[in-house]
């Protein structure tokens, strides 16, 4: 029963969100469009430069280390080996296999 109500709790609140979002975008379309009919240029680009400089400091102090490390980590590259001509050190475990072990068949000769 708390799995179902969860569930039902995580659509409600992602349709929130969506609507939040979709109704703050309407409202920055409509308040852009009368800034551009009343002809206040200069206060959208104070509007504009504000906006893009909140961008950047989310950007800025976004927490992007914390979700790295929820990230499953990826398997050891071996690139920087293979650069080196240094793949003699490589273990012989570590290389990837993409195809069967088999030897390939010669291709045939075209005729003519």
């Amino acid at each position: 029963m708390s799995r179902n109500y969860s569930r039902a709790a995580a659509d409600s609140t992602r349709k929130r969100r969506r609507r939040n979002s979709l109704l703050l975008s309407a409202a920055a379309v409509v308040t852009i469009i009368v800034l551009l009919a009343t002809e206040q240029v200069a206060l959208l680009y104070l509007l504009a430069t504000l906006g893009v400089s909140a961008l950047l400091l989310v950007v800025a102090f976004a927490d992007l280390k914390s979700a790295e490390q929820l990230t499953v980590p990826a398997p050891a590259d071996d690139a920087a080996a293979i650069a080196d001509r240094s793949a003699a050190r490589v273990a012989p475990a570590a290389a990837a296999s993409y195809g069967a072990a088999a030897p390939r068949r010669p291709k045939r000769r075209q005729r003519r």
